[in-house]
């Protein structure tokens, strides 16, 4: 209770003063509140633990890559309640990103459009700062993709494969932001067979030193049946250990009022992107049949909306753009309402996927 009134009294505070700053200034104050945040303590609900890729999972509930993007605070954002997080993403040089403005909220729709461009500090500072948290407990992802003007590119998700094998609790291999030219492409069937294949060769090359990593591919929303086909047949061909459904989408969808600031080049994501993502996710489960795990990400800003993320396939599900509205004490609730819906269901997994059928039989978001 004292947690939840903390994170409370934290979102009451801060989300006001955000709100008057520019999207990507706001993001940078809040990364360095969470450096200066006290560790707060969570138990969680034996309801809501489960296992996924050799890991086992405090709740299902993780921070989506692109908030924690230098590995500056993974800690702090385990202690808000998140069963897991994701920092990236990583490419192998430091990259500036695209111009700023960059980031742009869409407050009416509970939406935000970026074009940041993987903006990261490169491998060398977040190596740093992983290797300087060894040891503490709690599930890091690292989310590892290729600079703008790489040569070869699948080399570079090789590099960040072989860096952080040692420090990393999975692996996200990002083929799918919208503000990399030509990122997407990898997502094309050929060109995706021949990167995992060297990703997971290095992945298997690093296990001889270090615990064997799983490695998810995380694949975009605006995708046609047929991409998607070819997709889920290589992630099977090459046994990848999940896939993370999805990334922001470059669709705007006629629903949405900031009809100016919709306008602008990115990636759109949040409530928005709810519709579309979970649909692909349910669309991807029924193709895998149980091959392997899912993450749904994209537009969860309820408890509700994580608990049909569940049901249309996923086993953990990502949140990012709903706390710039919601602020942290979203965690607690999204969580809250899991552990009654768990409870009711006799557990988790009995909720994974019940309406995926039901939802790939339904008209197409946006038809």
């Amino acid at each position: 209770m004292i947690r939840t009134l903390a994170l409370r009294g934290l979102s009451a505070t801060m989300l006001p003063l955000l709100r008057t700053m520019d999207a990507e200034a706001a993001h940078d104050l809040t990364i360095r509140a969470l450096s200066a945040l006290p560790a707060l303590t969570c138990e969680d609900p034996p309801s809501l633990a489960l296992n996924a890729f050799g890991l086992q999972f405090p709740n299902p509930l993780g921070m989506a890559a692109g908030f924690d993007k230098n590995a500056e605070v993974p800690d702090a954002l385990l202690s808000l309640g998140f069963g897991f997080t994701e920092v990236g993403t990583l490419t192998p040089r430091p990259q500036a990103g695209n111009p700023r403005p960059r980031m742009f909220r869409l407050p009416d729709d509970e939406g935000v459009i970026n074009r940041l461009g993987f903006n990261n500090a490169g491998h060398d500072a977040a190596f740093e700062r992983l290797t300087a948290r060894r040891g503490r407990p709690g599930i890091v992802g690292v989310n590892v993709g290729a600079n703008k003007d790489s040569e070869d590119r699948a080399a570079d998700y090789v590099a960040g494969v072989e860096r952080f094998a040692a420090l990393a609790s999975y692996f996200t291999v990002n083929v799918s932001s919208p503000n990399t030219p030509g990122l997407r492409d990898l997502q094309h069937e050929a060109a995706l067979d021949d990167l995992l294949a060297r990703v997971l060769e290095a992945r298997d090359r690093a296990a001889e030193r270090a615990t064997r990593r799983a490695v998810l591919l995380k694949i975009a929303p605006d995708l046609s049946s047929g991409e998607l086909d070819g997709i889920v047949t290589v992630a099977k061909r090459r046994a990848v250990d999940g896939i993370i459904v999805s990334n922001t989408t470059v669709s705007r969808p006629a629903s949405l009022r900031h009809k100016v600031l919709s306008a602008e080049q990115g990636g759109l994501s949040g409530r928005p992107l709810f519709a579309l993502s979970t649909r692909v996710l349910a669309e991807t489960w029924c193709r895998l049949e149980g091959a392997m795990p899912l993450v749904g990400v994209g537009g969860i800003h309820s408890a509700d909306s994580a608990l049909e993320k569940i049901e249309a396939g996923a086993t953990l599900i990502q949140l990012y753009s709903a706390l710039v509205y919601a602020g942290p004490a979203l965690v607690d609730d999204i969580k809250q309402g899991l552990d009654v819906a768990a409870r009711k269901a006799g557990g988790l997994d009995r909720l994974v996927g019940r309406r995926a059928k039901e939802l790939c039989a339904s008209p197409y978001p946006g038809t």
